[in-house]
């Protein structure tokens, strides 16, 4: 028997100390509700739910994102529908002028309320903004990013809804070899043209015999640049244009915007007024088809950010009832050991039976 080494007591030492760690490391998980606290638990499996984590969180902003594109879409498409209100106004209005009980009068009264929309049409689109950002003055382009990692987004472009875009307003045409022939008839009051994509817009003059002086006409990109003159018609008499020779090449002219101050002006009118309302349906679509592609992402997103959650929670998270388990093994034991360690401690004393 020894005494100056108590190797019983070492033992239960080591094994009490031991035991106490494995309680310390079940209650620090017990009340983190994790498995893994530090790298030490689990290296690897902190490694790989880190990356999740990266990711779960990239889907959840991405979230956020896409709802904000929503918010953006349903921004313009607020504005257009307002826009589409007007539209639809101003061509009441110009059926109204069609209308022959109408006087000058009256339709010049009408016409005041179809300046005032027109230009109500362009006030809205240059004002309209998301986070100062103009939607509908033609400028807008964005990218929406709806992914985790690099280079997920979509793209979305808004196309100018002013009222000169739609026609309504100091229009823009492009003419072609507009040839007029007078062979001592009358000439007529309108002549319909049709800009590149097509839209009717009329030409209208005043009543009454004008000149016209140092008329501009503005060269296309390969444009003649044919003189031009005016003649004037004496019977009824209104302006009447004429080139020496018939202009091959577009030339680009700036005409009035929705004019209903005659039966024929409003019948025109109308023509010019369904396109502008096409253009702003069109539009409208296209935002309404993006906001449910929007939808569904966010859909999509939440489930992958719910499933790749799961697999990170299987992964880092604790199984409580087990780890209870554990903890109350690892604290019998530390009990236990400290009751044997006092036994232990004991053990030297009996060597002083033999000295009595």
């Amino acid at each position: 028997m020894i005494i100056n080494n108590n190797i019983p007591a070492l033992n239960t030492h080591r094994m009490l100390a031991a035991n106490n760690l494995a309680a310390q490391k079940a209650m620090e998980k017990l009340s983190s509700g994790l498995r893994i606290n530090r790298a030490g638990d689990d290296a690897a499996g902190l490694a790989i739910s880190e990356k999740m984590r990266a990711q779960i969180r990239g889907l959840n902003q991405a979230v956020r994102n896409a709802q904000d594109g929503i918010s953006l879409i349903q921004t313009a498409e607020g504005a257009l529908q307002e826009t589409h209100a007007i539209l639809q106004r101003m061509r009441e209005l110009a059926v109204q002028a069609a209308n022959d009980t109408n006087t000058n009068v009256d339709r010049d009264e009408l016409q005041k309320e179809v300046d005032q929309l027109a230009e109500e049409i362009t006030r809205i689109a240059n004002n309209t903004e998301f986070n100062t950002k103009n939607l509908l003055a033609g400028e807008f382009t964005a990218r929406f990013h709806i992914g985790a990692n690099k280079n997920q987004s979509i793209s979305l472009n808004i196309s100018d809804m002013s009222a000169k875009a739609l026609n309504v307003l100091d229009v823009y045409v492009a003419a072609t070899e507009q040839n007029f022939t007078v062979n001592n008839q009358n000439v007529g009051e309108q002549k319909v043209l049709k800009d590149a994509d097509n839209n009717i817009v009329a030409v209208f003059v005043n009543d009454g015999y004008y000149r016209v002086e140092d008329l501009v006409v503005v060269e296309g990109q390969d444009g003649l640049g044919n003189t031009t003159y005016s003649l004037g018609v004496v019977e009824g008499a209104t302006a009447f244009y004429a080139t020496e020779s018939a202009l091959t090449d577009d030339v680009e002219v700036e005409l009035g915007g929705i004019n209903i101050s005659s039966q024929e002006a409003a019948n025109a009118a109308i023509s010019v007024i369904d396109k502008a309302i096409e253009l702003v349906s069109a539009e409208r679509s296209k935002l309404g088809a993006v906001q449910n592609r929007l939808e569904h992402t966010i859909n999509n997103l939440g489930t992958s950010a719910e499933n790749l959650q799961a697999a990170e929670s299987r992964i880092r998270d604790v199984d409580m009832a087990r780890e209870i388990m554990e903890f109350t093994r690892a604290n019998i034991l530390s009990q236990a050991s400290q009751a044997m360690l006092a036994q232990a401690n004991q053990l030297p004393q009996s060597v002083l039976q033999l000295l009595g």
